[in-house]
C-alpha cells in the first residue's frame, strides 16, 4: 500500500498524525502486529537518539572553536576599526598641507619650466660641443658601441641646428670620425678568426652606421662560415678524447656559435625590413640563411657520423648514445629557436646508422666466437685418449657449445636493447628507417647467424672437409637442440625485447623455417658421420679381402682378427652415440636377447659337394632343377631392396644401422670381385656366421642384416670354385671359442 509525502499516517512526513496513526493501527492489525510495531517504532526512537548524540559528541569540538572565533573577530574588529579612524584623519591632514603648497608654487611653476627647457637644450648644447673629443676618446678605447650610440644620439640635434656655422663644423669633424670608425669595423668584421659573437656585434654597428644591407648581409654568412670552418677542423684533431667531450665541444662551440649567427642573422636581416632593399629582400635572406645552416650542420654531422662509425665495437655504447642524445636535445632547440628555418638532417639518422654498425659488428663478434667455440671443440676432441672417455664427454662439448651459443646471443641482444631506452630524446621505432633497423636486429642479426652457425655446420659434414666422426655428432646434435628449444628461446626473447609481432608479418622469417634449416643441417651432419664411420669400417673390410689370397687359403680355424676389430668398433661407435641419442631397449643401448629366430644357429644351409643350397627360402631349389645363378637371380627378385645410403633417423638403433650396411654392403662387393677356393669359402662362411652372431646386439631389425649375410655368403658361393661348406656345428664352435 502507497501513501503520499503527506499522509498523516507516515511518520516521516510533517503532517503526521500520532491519534490517526494509533487508531488506524488498532483498527486494522492484530495484537502481535502492534506489539511487533512497537517494539520496532522503540527501537527507532533508541537508534535516532544515540546517533542525535554521536553527532552532538562529534562537533562539540568545533561548536566551541567556532565561538572562540566569533569571540577573537570581535576584538580585532574593534581594534581595526580605531585604525581606520585615525587614517582618516591623517589623510585629511596630507589634503590640507597639500592644497597650500599648491597655491604658493602657483606663480613660480610656469618660471621652473621655463628654466628647466634652458637647462636642457644647454646639455645639448654642451653634448655636442664636447662630442668629436668624446667619440676619438671611446674609439681608442675601443667602445665602439657607445661611440656609434652617441653618434645616432647627436644626429637628432644636428638635424635641428645643424644650419647654424657653429654646428656644422661639428658634424662635420664627427662625420669624418664615424667614416674612420666605419672603416675600421668594416676591417674587423672581415678578419679572418672572429667569433660569432664578435661578427654579430660588429654587424650590428654597421648596420647603425647605414652600411648597405645586401652586402653586409652576404659578408656575415661568408665570415661566419670561416668561423665554423675553423671550428670543424679543430674538431676533426680531438681524437683523443671519448665521444661525449668530443659532442660536448662541438655543441659549446660549433652549434653555439652557429646558433648565435643564425638568431644574429635572422633578427638583423630578415625580421626587419629596409626601406632601401628591394621587396623580395627578406625572402631571400631567409633562403640564405636556410642554406648556410644545412651546409654547416651536414658538415658538423658528418663529422660526428665518421666519429661514431671510429668508436663502434671499441667505446662504449651507452657513451656513445648519451652524447648523441645530447647532440639531439641541442639540435631540438636549434630548430625551436630558428623560426622558418627547416634543419634537414638530424641525429636519428646517425643513430640508426650507429645500431646498424653495431649489429654488424656484434654480428661479426657472434660469428668469431662460434669460431673460436668450435676450434676448442675440435682441441677437446683430439685431445681425448679413449673412445670411452670420448662418448662421455661428447654430452659437455655439446652442452658447452650450445650454451656458450645462446648465452653469448642473449647478452648481444640485451646490448642493442639500449637504443630503446624510454629516457632517450630520440625514438627510433619511430622513424620508418629506425622500425626497419630493430626488425633489422631480429633478421640480419639473429635469424642471419643461426643460418650462419647452419651453414658452416652443414660445411663439416662436406666429403671434401676430413672432420673427425664424433665432431660430426656433436654439430648433429648441437643443431638438434637449437632445433628443438634454442631457436624458440631465442626469437621468443627478440620478438619480446624489441616488442615485435612476427606472427603477423609478412616479411619476418617465421621460427619454423629456422628450424628446419636446423633440423635439415642435423640429418645432413648425421648422414655424413654414418657415411664417415661406415666409410672407415668399410676400409677395414675392403683391405682384409683385397690383401688375402682366397685360393690358397687353409682350412679356418679361427675368425678373422678384422671381424672381431669391426665388431669392437662398432661397439665403441655404439657406445657413443647411446650417450647422446636413445636407444631401443634397455639403457645401455644394447640388446640382451635374440630374436625367437629358429634358424639362427642354423641360418647358412648345408652346400652339396656340387651345387650350393642355403636358406630355407631356397630349400625349394634343388641342384638339378635350376643352376646356382638362376637361383640366386630368383631370389634377388623377389627379395625386397636394401637402400644403403639412406638418411637415418635420430636414434641410435638407426645410426648404427646405417654403418652396418655400408660395411656389409662394401665387403659384400668386394666378395663379388674375388675368386675363392673351398676353405675361403669356408673362411667367409665363419666370419659371416661371427657377423650374424654379434651384430643382432646392435641393431632392432636383424632380418635386414640377415639379409645382406645371406648375399654375402651366396655371392662367395657363386665365386667360389668348389661350394663345399663347412658343417654349421663347427661354425659355430669356431665363432664361440674365436
Amino acid at each position: 500500500m502507497s501513501e503520499s509525502n503527506a499522509s498523516p499516517f507516515d511518520m516521516d512526513s510533517s503532517s503526521f498524525d500520532a491519534e490517526k496513526y494509533l487508531e488506524r493501527l488498532l483498527k486494522d492489525c492484530s495484537l502481535r502486529q502492534i506489539m511487533d510495531t512497537e517494539a520496532a517504532v522503540v527501537k527507532d526512537t533508541q537508534t535516532l537518539h544515540s546517533d542525535m548524540q554521536t553527532l552532538v559528541y562529534e562537533n562539540y569540538n568545533k561548536f566551541i572553536s567556532a565561538t572562540d572565533t566569533i569571540r577573537k573577530m570581535k576584538d580585532d574588529f574593534k581594534q581595526m576599526e580605531s585604525d581606520v579612524n585615525l587614517l582618516m584623519t591623517k589623510m585629511q591632514s596630507i589634503t590640507t598641507f597639500s592644497e597650500q603648497i599648491t597655491g604658493t608654487l602657483q606663480g613660480t611653476r610656469s618660471q621652473l619650466c621655463r628654466l628647466s627647457e634652458k637647462h636642457s637644450l644647454l646639455k645639448r648644447l654642451q653634448f655636442l660641443s664636447t662630442l668629436p673629443g668624446k667619440l676619438k676618446g671611446l674609439i681608442e678605447e675601443q667602445n665602439y658601441a657607445q661611440a656609434v650610440q652617441d653618434y645616432l644620439h647627436a644626429q637628432k640635434v644636428f638635424a635641428q641646428y645643424g644650419r647654424q656655422p657653429s654646428f656644422d663644423g661639428i658634424q662635420k669633424d664627427c662625420d669624418a670620425i664615424m667614416a674612420d670608425l666605419k672603416e675600421t669595423l668594416r676591417q674587423d668584421f672581415q678578419r679572418a678568426g672572429n667569433t660569432a659573437q664578435s661578427l654579430t656585434e660588429i654587424g650590428e654597428l654597421l648596420l647603425q652606421l647605414d652600411e648597405k644591407t645586401s652586402d653586409l648581409a652576404s659578408e656575415m654568412l661568408t665570415c661566419a662560415g670561416k668561423r665554423l670552418h675553423e671550428l670543424i677542423v679543430m674538431l676533426q684533431d680531438q681524437t683523443e678524447r671519448d665521444m661525449l667531450e668530443f659532442v660536448d665541444m662541438g655543441i659549446d662551440g660549433f652549434l653555439n656559435d652557429l646558433a648565435l649567427v643564425v638568431t644574429s642573422y635572422f633578427d638583423m636581416f630578415v625580421a626587419k625590413h629596409y626601406e632601401q632593399e628591394r621587396d623580395d629582400f627578406q625572402e631571400n635572406a631567409l633562403l640564405e640563411l636556410n642554406i648556410f645552416l644545412n651546409q654547416n650542420i651536414d658538415k658538423y654531422l658528418t663529422l660526428v657520423q665518421d666519429r661514431v662509425e671510429s668508436d663502434i665495437g671499441y667505446g662504449d655504447t651507452q657513451v656513445m648514445l648519451r652524447a648523441l642524445d645530447r647532440l639531439h636535445r641541442r639540435l631540438q632547440a636549434m630548430r625551436n629557436i630558428c623560426r622558418g628555418l627547416e634543419v634537414q638532417r638530424n641525429t636519428v639518422d646517425i643513430i640508426i646508422g650507429a645500431a646498424h654498425q653495431l649489429c654488424d659488428a656484434h654480428a661479426k663478434n657472434l660469428k668469431d666466437h662460434f669460431a673460436d667455440s668450435l676450434s676448442a671443440v675440435r682441441l677437446s676432441l683430439v685431445s681425448a685418449k679413449s673412445d670411452a672417455a670420448t662418448g662421455l664427454n661428447l654430452s659437455d662439448l655439446i652442452s658447452n657449445l650450445y650454451v656458450a651459443m645462446v648465452e653469448k646471443i642473449k647478452g648481444v641482444l640485451q646490448d642493442l636493447l639500449i637504443f630503446l631506452r624510454t629516457d632517450w630524446s630520440f625514438n627510433i621505432k619511430a622513424e620508418h628507417k629506425g622500425a626497419l633497423c630493430v626488425e633489422g636486429i631480429r633478421e640480419n642479426l639473429l635469424i642471419g647467424f643461426l643460418r650462419h652457425i647452419s651453414k658452416v655446420m652443414c660445411g663439416f659434414g662436406d666429403a671434401s672437409s676430413s672432420s673427425p666422426p664424433n665432431l660430426l655428432l656433436v654439430l648433429s646434435k648441437t643443431c638438434l637442440e637449437l632445433e628443438l628449444q634454442g631457436v624458440h628461446i631465442l626469437i621468443a626473447l627478440v620478438d619480446d625485447l624489441y616488442e615485435i609481432d612476427s606472427e603477423n608479418s609478412a616479411t619476418l622469417t617465421h621460427e619454423t623455417e629456422i628450424c628446419a634449416e636446423m633440423r635439415e643441417t642435423a640429418h645432413a651432419l648425421l648422414d655424413a658421420y654414418v657415411r664417415l664411420q661406415g666409410a672407415n669400417i668399410s676400409q677395414m673390410l675392403r683391405k682384409s679381402v683385397e690383401t688375402r689370397d682366397w685360393l690358397n687359403c687353409l682350412e679356418p680355424r679361427s675368425v678373422r682378427a678384422v671381424m672381431k676389430r669391426v665388431v669392437e668398433e662398432l661397439g665403441s661407435i655404439e657406445t657413443v652415440v647411446a650417450s647422446l641419442y636413445e636407444g631401443t631397449g634397455n639403457p645401455t643401448g644394447f640388446r640382451t636377447t635374440a630374436s625367437s629366430d629358429s634358424s639362427r644357429k642354423t641360418y647358412f644351409s648345408n652346400f652339396t659337394a656340387s651345387k650350393p643350397q642355403y636358406r630355407s627360402n631356397w630349400s625349394n631349389y634343388t641342384p638339378s632343377q635350376l643352376e646356382s645363378s638362376y637361383v640366386s637371380n630368383i631370389h634377388r627378385l623377389f627379395s625386397e631392396r636394401v637402400d644403403i645410403f639412406t638418411s637415418v633417423e635420430f636414434t641410435k638403433a638407426s645410426i648404427v644401422m646405417g654403418i652396418i650396411k655400408i660395411g656389409l654392403k662394401t665387403l659384400l662387393e668386394c666378395v663379388r670381385l674375388r675368386t675363392f677356393s673351398k676353405y675361403g669359402l669356408q673362411q667367409i662362411q665363419v666370419d659371416a656366421h661371427y657377423l650374424q652372431m654379434n651384430l643382432w646386439r646392435f641393431v632392432s631389425d636383424e632380418n635386414l642384416v640377415n639379409f645382406l649375410l645371406d648375399e654375402l655368403l651366396g655371392s662367395a658361393v657363386q665365386r667360389c670354385l668348389e661350394s663345399v661348406l663347412m658343417e654349421p656345428n663347427a661354425v659355430e664352435i669356431i665363432c664361440e671359442r674365436g
